[in-house]
């Protein structure tokens, strides 16, 4: 519910936009680059097949699917541009967390968490650029050119890139810090969101009418083609998991960012989809990891 500031005052916005956000997407980012290290990169090799199913859909497969949920269910225009811009955004470690809950091989997770950081970069903008292109054409001057998409590369990697580096030259310390920084990064969220719910409290119906339905079911959808898809090519039941996790985990904290940035999107309302998603995700995620645990426990009784 981060965007429900939006139509505060321009106090509000101006410190929400450009020191409340950023913080806590670079505390987040940071805390990711923290608990990876370059082998990380590397490891993907041991797992390919997992890692290449996984990447797949992240990259091409849910962006399909949500241009084809939002055409359908006929989101209006920008909406649909906050919908694709989610789809875009790679997961993170929540869904290290939520992997480890529910029994999914956490060292996938990284790894994938790793290599999607990267490829977002690169990807994220090309999805967002093409879907104002389809959905609201030339009708409004926003979009990622070439110099907003450097920013784009700089907010996504350089948190994480500090945070590697700290964990090369100080191990102990990168340790020793990451859960301290991961709690930092959720108490400003938590902070922001309180905000906003108490200044638009008002209008949260409204916008979980909006888009919440469409955001539940592509929350499920993402869960379950994360899981399903690799247990059809025979990937083992702990790295479907994790899978189902990081793919089915979108980082609405980068989205909610890139939308409402100054020197980015600047859009209120496109920042609206990931918002409802980013408190709505919970449930379903909760819903999918039972499910899934509940399904290897009833496979080991049959063993």
């Amino acid at each position: 519910m981060l965007t429900l500031l939006l139509k505060g005052s321009p106090m509000q916005e101006s410190v929400l936009t450009t020191i409340l956000l950023p913080a806590a997407l670079g505390l987040i980012m940071l805390g990711l680059g923290l608990s990876l290290a370059v082998a990380d990169f590397s490891n993907v090799l041991t797992r390919p097949k997992a890692v290449a199913i996984a990447l797949f859909a992240q990259v091409i497969l849910l962006p399909a699917i949500c241009f084809g949920l939002v055409s359908v269910l006929g989101l209006d225009p920008l909406l649909a541009v906050g919908m694709m811009l989610l789809a875009a955004s790679p997961g993170g470690t929540t869904a290290n967390l939520y992997s480890h809950l529910f029994g999914g091989d956490v060292a996938l997770n990284i790894s994938l968490t790793a290599v999607n950081s990267v490829l977002a970069a690169f990807t994220l903008p090309v999805v967002v650029n093409l879907s104002l292109d389809h959905f609201v054409g030339g009708t409004q001057d926003i979009g990622l050119q070439a110099g907003k998409v450097l920013q784009v590369f700089a907010i996504v990697l350089i948190p994480v890139a500090i945070g590697m580096l700290i964990r090369r030259w100080r191990l102990e310390f990168a340790d020793r810090m990451e859960k301290p920084v991961r709690i930092l990064s959720a108490v400003v969220l938590a902070a922001v969101i309180v905000g906003a719910i108490i200044q638009e409290r008002d209008r949260i119906l409204d916008y979980l009418a909006s888009v919440g339905l469409v955001a539940v079911l592509f929350s499920a959808i993402s869960l379950t083609i994360g899981y399903w898809l690799p247990r059809l090519f025979r990937v083992e039941r702990r790295q479907a998991i994790a899978s189902g996790m990081e793919i089915g985990i979108h980082n609405s904290t980068l989205a909610i960012t890139i939308a409402l940035s100054p020197t980015l999107l600047n859009n209120s309302t496109i920042a609206i989809p990931a918002a409802v998603y980013g408190v709505l995700m919970f449930l379903t995620t909760l819903v999918f990891g039972y499910a899934v645990r509940r399904g290897s426990e009833v496979v080991v009784e049959r063993s």
